[in-house]
This record gives structure tokens, sequence and C-alpha cells, in this order.
């Protein structure tokens, strides 16, 4: 275990110093993330006319919880995956003691902690242009959140990770991604709550991963009571068992298709 350990904190390590050579790209990256300021800006002026489900003050708030779980979750691995493949650079990282998986993975995670100070800065610069938004949650819901956007990374990171082993297969494993993403942004509360949309469609959503993507983790930030939370969590796990099944399947199956130069 703690052989395990050092080993993901030097791929952490390396990784973080790695991003931060490339802060402003990455910063611009970020900002290009702002669509759902832009969606809170349509639903706060639709609140004020017509009578919904949020208020515009909760309309603001959902639509930056948004922002910071899509920033905190946001997942790429599919591209990155299929570009060692068809080029062959996934063939030195067979060679190594370490599964390919945690170096994807790690990769994130230290993505995460550079995007961590121009997130905030955009969160202050939020509330001072808007401060009818400003809220404070309590350390339950704080919790809460934090544990429903760590998960919802992992479901996230783990699906497109099973995604990208059809690049074994196939050159442009990202085709089924983007299929998938269009599920996600009608379904995980990204485009808009789900408090608005009819309760046939919300009911059916919740028993898929997309809500729980985005929706959950928004809701718990911003202190709105969420119902049946642990069976949202539950709904999660059972997600995330399920594409864990499906990439270690194709990955065993994937590498016997392996022919890259070097492999």
């Amino acid at each position: 275990m703690s052989g395990a350990f050092r080993k993901f904190r030097v791929f952490l390590v390396v990784f973080y110093a790695d991003m931060m050579q490339y802060r402003a790209e990455l910063y611009l990256w970020a900002l290009s993330g702002i669509m759902p300021f832009i969606l809170m800006g349509l639903w706060v002026q639709a609140s004020s006319e017509t009578e919904f489900a949020l208020q515009p003050p909760e309309f603001a708030r959902y639509f930056l919880a948004v922002f910071i779980v899509r920033q905190l979750t946001l997942v790429w691995v599919v591209w990155e995956f299929e570009h060692h493949v068809v080029h062959g650079k996934l063939s030195p990282y067979l060679l190594q003691p370490v599964d390919p998986f945690w170096r994807f993975f790690v990769s994130h995670v230290s993505e995460r902690l550079a995007r961590l100070p121009f997130i905030a800065l955009l969160t202050v610069l939020f509330f001072c242009l808007y401060p009818k938004a400003l809220w404070m949650p309590s350390p339950g819901s704080l919790a809460a959140a934090a544990a429903a956007i760590i998960m919802a990374f992992l479901l996230r990171f783990i699906m497109q990770y099973a995604f990208a082993m059809i690049a074994f297969w196939i050159e442009r494993a990202n085709s089924i991604e983007d299929i998938w993403f269009m599920l996600y942004l009608f379904l995980s509360g990204f485009l808009a709550p789900l408090d608005v949309f009819p309760a046939t469609v919300r009911n059916l959503a919740l028993w898929t991963p997309f809500p729980y993507m985005v929706y959950l983790p928004a809701n718990l930030l911003i202190g709105r009571p969420v119902e049946h939370l642990a069976r949202g969590f539950a709904v999660m796990l059972v997600w995330g068992l399920a594409f864990c099944l499906i990439y270690r399947t194709l990955w065993r199956r994937g590498l016997k298709r392996y022919s890259a130069m070097g492999a």
C-alpha cells in the first residue's frame, strides 16, 4: 500500500508541475467553460417573467454551482487514450509496472489542482457582479457536495475510459463519447435544472447516471434539499461498477489486438 501511495504521489507531483508550465493555456481552457453563465442569464430572465420552481437568485446560484461542478469533473481521457493507441504511444506504458489507467487518472487529478485558483477567482468575480446570489452553504451540505463531486468525477472518468477502450478496434473512439455527451447535456441538469422538466422525464432521468454528474452535486453545493440522496449515491456506485467491468473486459481483449509500433 505504501508503495502504491508513493507512486501516486510521484505521478501527482510530476503531472502538476507539467500542468503549471502551461497554466495560461489551462486558464484559457477553463474560461471556455463559461456556458453555464450564459444559460444562467437566459433562465434568470425567463424566471423574472414566468413562474418557475426556482427564483432568479436560485437560478444564478444553481448555474454557478454547475460551472464549479463542471470544472471539477471535466474529463478528456477518451481523446488522450485514443491518440496514444493510434500513434503507438501506449507501447512504452505497457512496459512499465504501473497500469496506464493510473497515469491518465492522476494527470486529470493534477489538472484539477492547477485549475482551483482560477475557479476561485471566477467565483469571487461572480459574487461581485451578482451579490444577490451570495449564499453560505452549511458544513453538512458542503461535505455532501464534495463527496458527490468526487464520485461524479470518478464515474465520468471510468465511463469515458471504458469508451476509450474502443480505440483498440476503431480509430475514432471519441465518436461514441460524442453520442453519450448529447444525453449528458440534456439529462444531467447542465442546460436546465431537472426541476423544470416534466415529471415523467425527470423520474426517468434519475435512473440514469447523468443527473448525478451535475444536478445532484450542484444542488448539494447551493444547499437545496435533495430527495433520495442515498439512492443517488447508490445509483452512481452501480453505474460506476458496471462501467469498470466493461473497461476491464475491453482492456483485456483490446490488448490482444493492439499492434502499434513497438507493441
